[in-house]
């Protein structure tokens, strides 16, 4: 079975990419997902023994959160030893569940792939990317952004450059969804062609 990480800076087209490997027929684990799961759920208690503020009617509130971790940055690393574990441990079961059940080709989506490591437990690393101003106006688009909460968050990723550096793969998002649908498909054939031969 072939585990493709699929990543990309905020605004690049991620989701929507994971979106068509899914129309494709291949297994996704969103890690963005996952971890909102775990914010309703079994993160609670760990979270609120560390940040009890963050906590709001049993769950994580996410913009509390993120102003706790805007005011004190070091928080960063006591959250990720709380969420990293557990989101690992639903992407094992991911895993052993598509492989029990046959598939060729998995995707685990991981925004912060390259940022946490995880580029070592994944086979082929695709990233996700586009023009820049393009990704600056789709991320301003977004509810509550600023270009101050843009700048933050690219801040704190890998720069779309080096990323596409060390990709085996590129999917341009950058001229509509016909285009990004027909990288996808490719890919898929690349690499199941490659499966049969034997690389």
């Amino acid at each position: 079975m072939i585990v493709i990480g699929l990543t990309g800076s905020i605004g690049m087209g991620k989701s929507t990419t994971a979106a068509l490997f899914a129309e494709q027929g291949i297994p996704v684990n969103d890690s963005d997902r996952v971890v909102h799961e775990l914010y309703h759920g079994e993160a609670v208690p760990l979270i609120a023994a560390a940040f009890p503020d963050v906590i709001v009617e049993g769950a994580v509130d996410r913009t509390k959160l993120s102003e706790n971790l805007a005011k004190n940055p070091a928080n960063f690393k006591v959250l990720e030893a709380i969420v990293h574990p557990l989101v690992r441990s639903r992407e094992q079961d991911f895993l052993d569940s598509a492989r029990d059940s046959g598939a060729d080709i998995v995707i685990l989506d991981i925004p912060l792939l390259f940022e946490t490591g995880a580029q070592d437990r994944v086979d082929v690393v695709v990233v996700v990317s586009c023009d820049p101003q393009l990704q600056k106006e789709r991320v301003l688009k977004r509810s509550g952004m600023t270009e101050e909460k843009f700048d933050l968050i690219l801040a704190r990723q890998v720069p779309d450059k080096e990323k596409r550096a060390r990709a085996d793969f590129i999917i341009d998002t950058g001229h509509g969804i016909e285009s990004a649908r027909s990288q996808v498909g490719e890919i898929i054939s690349t690499l199941r062609h490659r499966s049969r031969a034997g690389g």
